[in-house]
């Protein structure tokens, strides 16, 4: 039995088992015991003049024609236990798949006699008040938390710069002058008088570099007495 050529628009299945569905059932083939060889040879008949149409043919159609075509080669070796299996797995898909179709056909007509009714909207008062109980300790740390985040966005207060911003920068240039001064005017001075004397930790790094600077360019000469540098003016 072949089927009939078509010569009029062809119709659209949703996919390959709504296919085999219609075929079977246009071609009165029994379900339960398909005769594989008539329902390979229709269904790819129809996927050719699908494709001779210009139709669209989804992979799908052309991978059931190819798993059909299994079937079909295996039914022919003399043990065709695997064919049988085969076809059974096809029998329940199509089982499944019509059962689906049965009942997606009763919803739909259960819906259309559905009638809707709508409601216009209307203003719901919310009630704000809160009803949880919480322990005294969960809202203490939920403060503490809240009080914590809120401080981390401010930014810093000014006192906070006050030691950087207000801190006098002594100039090293500076205390060349006053190392000159103080060791013509007493003759001699030792470093640690001259680190003594500094009033602040960037005074006593801007003496300490001042007396490098003088000894590298030879106008001060350092001679060390009883554990400690005697500092001169050198005299040319």
């Amino acid at each position: 039995m072949t089927m009939e050529q078509i010569n009029y628009k062809l119709e659209v299945f949703e996919g390959p088992m709504d296919l085999l569905l219609s075929l079977i059932s246009k071609h009165k083939l029994d379900i339960y015991d398909i005769p594989i060889m008539e329902l390979v040879e229709q269904y790819t008949d129809y996927v050719r003049q699908m494709q001779e149409a210009d139709m669209d043919v989804a992979s799908e159609f052309l991978e059931m024609a190819a798993r059909l075509v299994y079937i079909k080669t295996v039914s022919l070796l003399p043990k065709s236990e695997e064919a049988e299996e085969l076809k059974r797995e096809l029998t329940g898909e199509l089982l499944e798949y019509r059962d689906c179709q049965i009942m997606a056909g009763k919803l739909k007509e259960t819906a259309n006699g559905f009638e809707f009714y709508t409601k216009e909207p209307e203003e719901v008062e919310a009630d704000m008040t809160y009803e949880r109980f919480h322990e005294p300790f969960e809202l203490l740390g939920a403060y503490q938390a809240a009080v914590g985040k809120g401080h981390r966005k401010l930014p810093p207060p000014v006192e906070a710069f006050s030691a950087i911003v207000q801190r006098k920068i002594v100039s090293v240039q500076s205390r060349i002058s006053f190392i000159l001064t103080s060791i013509s005017g007493k003759g001699k001075r030792t470093f640690s008088s001259l680190i003594r004397s500094s009033k602040s930790r960037s005074e006593m790094v801007a003496t300490f570099l001042a007396l490098l600077e003088l000894i590298r360019d030879k106008k001060v000469t350092a001679t060390e007495e009883e554990e400690d540098l005697t500092l001169e003016i050198k005299r040319s």
